[in-house]
Formats: C-alpha cells, structure tokens, sequence
C-alpha cells in the first residue's frame, strides 16, 4: 500500500474545511479523525452525477487512506475511481438532546467529513490488503478466519482508495443550552444517550457440524474505545 507523504498532526485548514459556526465543536486534528472513522462502520460518499448523489458505503482504513469497495458496475465507486471531487462523511450518534425549548433541541454526535479525489486500486497485492482490512474493520480478527479473494474475485472487485487529506472534524457534547428564562420550566431536560450495540451473532443453517464460533460472533466487541 502507498506510504502517506508528508502528514502532519493537524490536516490542513482550506476553504472547504475551515470552521466558521461553532467552531468549538471543530478539529482538524488527525487522530481524532482517526478515532472516528476506526470506530464508525458506515461511511457516505457523495459525488456529483449530473444531480447531486449520495451512497452508503463499507469503508476501512489504513493510514492515511480510506478503502471502499464494491461491484465495478457501481457508479459512485467509477466516479470516485476516475478522479472527481467527492465528499466522504461518517457520523457517529452519541445521544438526542432534549430541552426545554424546541429550539435548543439538537443531538450529540461526532463527525467526519473528507474531501477529495480518490483513485481505483490495481496492483493485486494492494486489493488484497485493502479486502484483508475492511474485514478487519468490521471485526478484528476475520481476515484470518475467511478464505481470502481468489485471483477472479480481485478482478471482479472495484476497490478505491481516497486520501485522508482534506477535512475536519465536528463533536458535540453535554447537555441542552437553553435561555436562562426557560430554565424553571418544569419541562424535562436531559440527555438519552445512544450506543451501537451487537447481539450475538446467529449462525448460518449451513454451518457444518462441529464448526468453531468465533469470539466477535459471541460477544461482539464494543467499537468505541475505552477512555
């Protein structure tokens, strides 16, 4: 896989990333990038198409890159793959925020969001790194249990790789911010907070007998890390 060239801690301000409301809420720093896109599993590539479109997508990453992949026939992914401008988000929901006001109401969250220009993945050992980590990405350990692309199935696959180069990211945390008139309202106030959680896995019927279940299909590891 290509080496990131040059990455600093912080990824560059431009004039699409640089934050202007709320511009607490915003980073540019890498790591916490990082961290959100380790820990989401659904990202949205949006491309223009003659219209304005918007894909959910299976993403992993390694480095400084995102991996996504998909059938050749895949609009979204040519488009990526041929170079045009295209914007990647993910978003992790934490709680709603209730307030007194109807304004105020809002929600907790933290956000990604890339842009950039992405290119299509040829060298087959790079496909096959790339297929190694989303499924890594969607639990630690698979790529060692699944049998891995064949030859074919490379050649039937489109992967794209796009830069972590340009973006930012945005976080909201606490409770609601109402005006200190509404605040002896006796209106219910408060967080209710939201967490992605796995139930056991269910095994297919046509397992055969005696076959071992792994670890992340019994108890399905907590993607959000320990703080």
């Amino acid at each position: 896989m290509p080496q990131p060239e040059g990455t600093s801690a912080d990824l560059p301000i431009t004039d699409r990333t640089g934050l202007r409301r709320l511009k607490e809420r915003g980073t540019h720093d890498r790591e916490a990038i990082y961290a959100i896109l380790d820990e989401g599993l659904l990202c949205h590539v949006g491309v223009n198409d003659d219209t304005p479109v918007v894909t959910p997508m299976a993403y992993a990453r390694v480095d400084d890159y995102l991996y996504l992949h998909g059938a050749p026939g895949n609009r979204t992914l040519r488009l990526i793959a041929s170079g045009v401008e295209s914007c990647v988000t993910v978003t992790l929901l934490d709680a709603l925020v209730l307030a007194r006001s109807a304004f105020h109401h809002s929600m907790n969250y933290r956000c990604v969001m890339l842009f950039g220009r992405g290119s299509a993945v040829e060298d087959p050992e790079e496909k096959l790194a790339a297929s190694a980590a989303l499924l890594e990405h969607m639990a630690s350990g698979r790529s060692a249990d699944a049998r891995m692309p064949t030859e074919s199935e490379l050649r039937s696959t489109l992967i794209v790789r796009f830069p972590i180069g340009e973006g930012s990211a945005k976080v909201r945390t606490g409770g609601p911010k109402d005006d200190e008139e509404d605040l002896d309202k006796p209106i219910w106030a408060g967080q209710i907070p939201f967490d992605l959680v796995a139930r056991p896995g269910i095994p297919d019927e046509r397992l055969p007998e005696g076959t071992v279940v792994p670890p992340y299909a019994t108890r399905y590891p907590s993607r959000r890390p320990a703080v």
